[in-house]
């Protein structure tokens, strides 16, 4: 499979400039303003997991600008789960989740700070609903009269919340009562504003979520502030006109991490050449199809042979992909960050262009190729 891998990277780098190919008409673009190239930068949920804090946080920020990376393009970091406080237990005055101050003595406002101040982005986490310790408490939802059980029905049901703290989310009532639900989020998001948050990524969405999908987007964009808004994860192939209507991204796949003693291995990686083709048609500026994190800076450390590192690469690049890396960026490999800084593979991502798709689908070898370069070859 390795050598077939080497063998579909010359293939997908080579088929880059067949042109004028009729494909679907273009996507349906969020015109929020965030992201009419794919983002770039780094999420910490490969290499930090379940243990992110403010120093390692920090570390990870100053590390992608030493290595030059935010001279090319990269911009993002992103601060994943496992940040905050029971919220089964613990909500802030509002019925939001509580920073564990434990891991950031700081606050997100100074973290957001300390990221703008080495010219990067911030980027944060969140799930849908609102936290049972909010229904519990029955707080008050920023600025209205209204309460946090104005705005829940079902307590015997529960949105996904991987925190590691169980049952913790009910689902939001948009119906019960629809100016106090579209309030709790608005008051969230504009507390995310507040920290200087330009990423938002919402993880846990599933088809039981348009409605918070669409109301997160209503609340991002009232905020005033241009914030990228990501979906996650393995996202309904089904609803696809309802993430490229209202999101920037969406991840079209489940997590590609092992889990294991390496951050990945081939098998997770080689799945996208079969996950990539079907959403190729709805990615365009402003809404991109999310392969997951890009596991290239750290060498064989990551799972990966060279080869595989590289054909990781061609393909996140061809696919137009979210370029996020799920790397220790302070112990860069010197062959891995070369690929990395290479600006024609870059420029392929970000060429506004369309995705590329496969002209065949042969069991030895694949070719791709691209609807149309941005230059017109």
């Amino acid at each position: 499979m390795r050598k077939r891998a080497l063998v579909a990277t010359i293939a997908l780098a080579a088929s880059l400039s067949i042109s004028n190919l009729t494909t679907a008409s273009p996507a349906l673009a969020s015109d929020n303003g965030a992201s009419p190239t794919p983002p770039a930068g780094w999420s910490s949920w490969s290499f930090l997991m379940r243990s992110p804090n403010e120093a390692k946080v920090k570390a990870q920020a100053k590390g992608m600008s030493d290595a030059g990376l935010i001279a090319k393009g990269f911009q993002y970091i992103n601060l994943d789960d496992y940040y905050i406080l029971n919220p089964g237990t613990t909500v802030d005055q509002y019925g939001r989740w509580a920073v564990d101050t434990a891991k950031f003595p700081s606050g997100m406002k100074a973290l957001g700070d300390y990221v703008h101040g080495l010219g990067e982005k911030f980027g944060m986490y969140v799930t849908p609903g609102i936290p049972v310790a909010a229904y519990n408490q029955n707080t008050p939802i920023q600025g209205t009269s209204f309460h946090a059980r104005d705005i829940v029905s079902d307590t015997s049901r529960y949105e996904s919340n991987y925190g590691g703290f169980g049952n913790v989310m009910y689902f939001i009532d948009y119906n019960k009562n629809p100016a106090a639900a579209q309030a709790f989020l608005n008051s969230w998001a504009n507390l995310f504003a507040s920290y200087g948050v330009d990423y938002i990524k919402i993880d846990g969405v599933h088809t039981s979520d348009q409605d918070d999908v669409k109301h997160w987007s209503d609340a991002l964009r009232q905020t005033g502030r241009t914030i990228h808004y990501g979906l996650s994860n393995t996202l309904d192939f089904g609803n696809v006109d309802t993430w490229r209507q209202y999101a920037n991204s969406w991840r079209i796949s489940g997590d590609i991490e092992w889990y294991c003693s390496t951050l990945t291995h081939w098998g997770m990686i080689r799945s996208r050449w079969a996950d990539l083709p079907k959403w190729a048609p709805y990615a365009g500026p402003g809404a991109w199809n999310d392969p997951d994190s890009l596991e290239v800076g750290n060498g064989a450390a990551t799972g990966l042979t060279p080869a595989e590192r590289q054909s990781q690469l061609t393909l996140w690049a061809i696919s137009k992909a979210p370029l996020l890396l799920g790397v220790d960026m302070t112990h860069f490999d010197a062959g891995d960050l070369g690929m990395l800084k290479n600006d024609e593979v870059l420029a392929v991502d970000r060429d506004g262009g369309r995705p590329a798709t496969p002209v065949s689908q042969a069991t030895q070898q694949q070719v791709w190729r691209s609807p149309k370069n941005s230059d017109g070859s």
